[in-house]
């Protein structure tokens, strides 16, 4: 299937044993997904990180996005929403890629288009903060993934640069977690984990995988499915599905905005996601407004892949089921699956799942995955309206977020607090200010389901949820169960606690902080 390439007569013997050795190793590990080239056993790795481990890595995420740009409209939505968080964002690579419904073409010229009108709008971006990367060093890290499609399409002899850049960049000394969003199909990254696990020991294989972070938009071609079973010590959030789209009405990232076309959220504010507002708020602001077009099915599907990294001081990219704007997921093994990832489910039985609870516009409440990202749409959507200002105000006419300061703490990053059944805790956040001089609005309150991987999920009181100052009273290590007759009860609990502040400005603009109260008994009398 992959024909020796002509070479040339100065080769040495050497030269071509090596060629051929790569080859045959890239064969036994595409037999490893069932193709069935040769004969081979696969090379077990490393136990995957724990469901319990958290990311405390400092600095901006890494970002490289796998994108079947072209396909229809929603890609380029996404990248235009991208573009005005890269300076929140270490972006490594953009590259452009196929998936099942773009099979044979990658359109990297798109990107490169939106990049430069970018850079139209980054000196004026400058006015309200700093850190934006340039429009050139941006078009630098463009490339093209795999122009075929799935497995079939990959081989020794076509290594494409998406690839080679994914590779570049696990291998750079950077001890940041990698996360590589996938908006179409997987097959670039599964080249180059074939093509590292072809050329390096084991040992280094390992090291390669540990640093990758994986959120893909449901599965976009056949190698999804491949790398997962094939990289088990990987970390991967995604709802797996077929490669028809029948299954995305399930998927937590249809949250977004698919209240119309997947009829998936009730319950959410659907008015701020219609090509009317988007008009208003988003597309009649500057070049880079006219260069987000209306969606064809919905708004920005990709968006979920990264919404969860944007540092809003919600900070859920350092355990997945800490939920955040990006949604919340669970470590269990679907159906179909050889082992644990991070995805949707749970057991209902006992109510640990990946659905939120919340209550919708028409005060009712709802239960649902898709809930897990609509219920921070409001804020999502009007941080994405007032970054669009910022490319065309300047800052006294523009709206910027709060800055919040709890117990002390000033910054974004999570807070970790030891309390005991039946003791307050006090949360004093009157130092915050905001930075337009603005009144603002403080919203305590329990994020009942988070965290509930590996933990007691612990029962509070808050009194004070909507003034400066909160008090949190743990009443229980584990919250009552659906049904009374389990309540078994063993070790530590904990309780995420999360502060919204939002401003008076237009859009209105809410910035976080997460308190993390890791729960312990009353000592007996």
């Amino acid at each position: 299937m992959y024909p020796d390439k002509q070479i040339a007569g100065s080769d040495s013997s050497n030269q071509i044993n090596a060629r051929r050795r790569l080859r045959s190793r890239w064969c036994a590990s595409l037999l490893l997904c069932g193709i069935g080239l040769c004969l081979s056993s696969p090379i077990m790795l490393a136990a995957p990180l724990p469901p319990t481990h958290v990311d405390d890595s400092t600095g901006h995420p890494r970002v490289i996005v796998i994108s079947d740009i072209g396909n229809e409209p929603d890609d380029q939505m996404s990248l235009v929403r991208l573009l005005l968080y890269s300076n929140e964002l270490d972006i490594e690579a953009l590259i452009a890629a196929t998936s099942t419904w773009q099979k044979a073409k990658v359109h990297p010229e798109t990107m490169h288009t939106l990049i430069d009108t970018y850079g139209q709008v980054r000196p004026n971006l400058l006015l309200h903060a700093q850190g934006w990367p340039t429009a050139e060093e941006l078009a630098s890290h463009v490339y093209s993934g795999q122009p075929g499609y799935g497995l079939a399409a990959i081989g020794p002899d076509k290594m494409s640069p998406g690839a080679e850049a994914i590779i570049r960049a696990v291998d750079r000394n950077d001890s940041r977690p990698l996360w590589i969003c996938l908006w179409g199909g997987p097959n670039t990254l599964a080249e180059a984990l074939i093509q590292v696990r072809a050329t390096r020991r084991p040992d280094e294989v390992d090291k390669f995988v540990a640093k990758l972070r994986v959120s893909s938009i449901s599965d976009q071609d056949d190698s999804g499915p491949w790398i997962r079973r094939e990289f088990p010590d990987l970390f991967y959030v995604v709802q797996p599905s077929n490669q028809t789209g029948d299954e995305y009405y399930y998927a937590t990232w249809t949250g977004i905005s698919g209240d119309f076309y997947y009829r998936n959220g009730t319950g959410a504010n659907s008015t701020i996601v219609t090509n009317e507002w988007l008009d208003a708020n988003i597309r009649d602001k500057g070049p880079l407004g006219k260069v987000y077009p209306k969606f064809m099915f919905i708004m920005e599907g990709d968006t979920p892949s990264y919404l969860g990294l944007i540092e809003n001081g919600l900070n859920s990219y350092r355990r997945p089921d800490w939920g955040g704007w990006g949604g919340r997921y669970i470590y269990r093994k679907p159906y179909g699956e050889t082992h644990p990832i991070w995805t949707q489910g749970g057991d209902l039985f006992s109510r640990v799942t990946s659905q939120d609870t919340v209550i919708g516009m028409d005060g009712k409440q709802y239960v649902s995955d898709q809930a897990t990202i609509w219920r921070w749409r409001e804020a999502f959507q009007n941080d994405f309206a007032a970054r669009m200002d910022w490319t065309i105000r300047d800052y006294r006419h523009a709206n910027h977020n709060p800055l919040l300061e709890v117990n002390g703490q000033s910054g974004i990053a999570p807070m970790m607090v030891d309390a005991v059944v039946g003791k307050p805790v006090l949360l004093d956040a009157s130092h915050s200010h905001d930075p337009d001089s603005q009144h603002l609005h403080y919203n305590w309150f329990h994020y009942e389901e988070a965290g509930s991987v590996g933990s007691n999920l612990s029962a509070v009181s808050i009194t004070g949820a909507d003034t400066e100052k909160a008090v949190v009273t743990p009443t229980a290590v584990c919250r009552p169960k659906w049904l009374p007759m389990f309540s078994q009860c063993n070790g530590d609990g904990v309780a995420h606690i999360i502060l919204a502040v939002t401003d008076d400005g237009s859009p209105k603009l809410t910035s976080y902080r997460r308190i993390i109260l890791n729960v312990h008994a009353a000592p007996a009398p």
